[in-house]
């Protein structure tokens, strides 16, 4: 409801908002906030699924990342456990001298995030140049 002010012979209104509704409003949502914000913990994700993916191709060199946290290396032929310290070689070696051959990263539902960005960014140091993803389908 407008205000009333009367200034010499007539009545006028002032038509302002009022503010301090909104501020108070503002900072009991700051405070719920800031709050809650320490309670969220993002560990693990789940990884996605997809309903039709494509075969992917033959020659591609497989890292995956289990449960525990241990790294295997599945090429062509062989199949070893490595430590995250020696994948990025590991990884040169399967390629064969062929930087452009791709490298498909899966990793178990309960994997830390963080785990697969690490084997990511070591194969970028690395100078692997074409990373990718592996889903799980849905049957």
């Amino acid at each position: 409801m407008p205000a009333l002010v009367s200034r010499g012979r007539g009545r006028r209104t002032i038509n302002e908002i009022n503010m301090v509704p909104f501020i108070d409003v503002m900072l009991v949502l700051l405070i719920i906030f800031m709050v809650t914000a320490p309670l969220i913990r993002p560990g693990t994700i789940n990884l996605p699924s997809v309903a039709k993916s494509s075969q992917q191709a033959a020659d591609v060199v497989q890292v995956e990342i289990k449960r525990d946290g241990t790294l295997a290396l599945h090429g062509k032929a062989e199949s070893s456990t490595l430590q995250l310290d020696s994948i990025a070689t590991a990884v040169q070696e399967a390629q064969a001298g062929d930087p452009a051959r791709p490298v498909v990263i899966s990793a178990d539902r309960e994997v830390q995030y963080d785990q697969v960005i690490q084997v990511m960014d070591r194969l970028r140091q690395a100078g692997v140049q074409r990373i990718g993803l592996a889903a799980a389908s849905r049957s």
